[in-house]
């Protein structure tokens, strides 16, 4: 897997589809407690129509290679390095594509009063996600203030080893129907081995507010590019309400509405998810 040394990180990221593709390149984001590897089966699909796409392992508590102590690991400043990596690797007419924590990095990307330049990003795709003040939104507000502690997350972490747990809807299983259980295994191992990467993602927990994911709200209608909400309507996290007023926020939005899915559309619906991005691509 290639690695890319940015100012205040080091990425890993998976890389799919031709390098000389004429078509805009896509930037992908996972949410919290996954890495790049959920996109897989999305890249599959765009590189099969010539799209290249990336998928790094953003620092969102499954990363490998921890960050600076100095490194901003609020949702703010995974933003900006959303913005380095698309700079590092000189990506232009950039579709961005967040789901679930994803998505609301994804909307700090492009809130105008973030102090980066964003102007490599040409649209967006927002799959089930956080938004508003639903940051996280139930039942997981009560599961993040135990993962602002090393000690709590490692323990976390070390009781979704257990299979049934992690593939419950105590676990992972609330977010997708197709899920394969050796790739959560792989989400939680680094959460619960590597210090560093503990410290990571105990100063991101602690750093997720609901009030500052709703003040970016207030400026998602000055957005001028163009936006596709694309939500899975069996989510029972992120609910259909949730996507609808999303989409409504926009100036210039399009829903999609994905029957049958749940929160991780790159599973439960990567053919729907593949075509959205697409498609936004040609508006």
């Amino acid at each position: 897997m290639p690695t890319v040394d940015l100012p205040t990180a080091t990425l890993n990221y998976h890389v799919a589809g031709p390098d000389d593709s004429p078509e805009p390149p896509v930037v992908l984001i996972h949410p919290v407690l996954a890495d790049g590897s959920l996109w897989l089966p999305v890249m599959e699909r765009l590189a099969a129509q010539g799209v290249r796409s990336f998928a790094p392992d953003w620092p969102l508590a499954s990363h490998r290679i921890p960050r600076p102590a100095h490194a901003d690991q609020s949702p703010r400043g995974v933003a900006r390095l959303v913005l380095d990596f698309i700079a590092a690797l000189d990506l232009t007419d950039v579709t961005l594509v967040g789901n679930d924590t994803g998505g609301a990095i994804c909307q700090f990307v492009v809130d105008p009063a973030l102090d980066a330049d964003a102007s490599r990003v040409a649209r967006l795709v927002l799959a089930n996600c956080d938004a508003f003040e639903q940051f996280p939104p139930p039942p997981f507000t009560g599961l993040f203030p135990l993962l602002r502690d090393e000690w709590r997350l490692k323990t976390v972490a070390g009781l979704l080893r257990v299979r049934a747990l992690r593939q419950s809807v105590l676990g992972y299983g609330l977010l997708a129907k197709n899920l394969p259980a050796e790739l959560t295994r792989a989400w939680i191992e680094p959460a619960r081995t590597d210090p560093g990467i503990r410290r990571d993602a105990v100063r991101l927990f602690g750093s997720i507010h609901p009030a500052d994911l709703l003040d970016v709200s207030t400026r998602l209608p000055e957005v001028k590019i163009p936006v596709t909400v694309v939500w899975g309507m069996a989510d029972r996290a992120f609910k259909p309400a949730l996507g609808r007023r999303l989409h409504e926020a926009f100036a210039d939005a399009e829903l999609v509405e994905v029957p049958g899915a749940r929160t991780l559309l790159a599973l439960d619906a990567p053919d729907e998810l593949t075509a959205a991005i697409r498609a936004v691509a040609r508006r």
